[in-house]
């Protein structure tokens, strides 16, 4: 599955049902650029967890929405609602858990 660009416009209704895995991350930040081919790998491995990602430049609203401090910062939604949330970077075996 695709890896989907997540705005402040279609936010609320991509995570409204199921399990979703957001990314939040920024072009300028070096341990963004490599968590970005994990969460794609994990993307295609995963076709029943939607994931997204929201770059935090083009989107200050919504990082501050979720109180995000530093990046990247990954957090997993149920249903709508935050389920778990981890800071820094982190490898294809810590997100398959944190989605779990």
């Amino acid at each position: 599955m695709s890896v989907l660009n997540l705005t402040t416009e279609n936010f609320d209704k991509t995570i409204a049902s199921g399990t979703t895995l957001v990314d939040f991350w920024a072009a300028w930040c070096g341990p963004c650029k490599m968590q970005g081919p994990v969460v794609d790998a994990f993307a295609q491995a995963h076709p029943e967890v939607r994931v997204g990602k929201v770059d935090v430049d083009g989107e200050p609203a919504l990082a501050a929405r979720f109180g995000v401090m530093s990046i990247p910062t990954l957090m997993v939604f149920k249903d709508g609602q935050l389920y778990k949330k981890t800071v820094g970077l982190s490898g294809q075996d810590e997100l398959e858990a944190l989605c779990k």
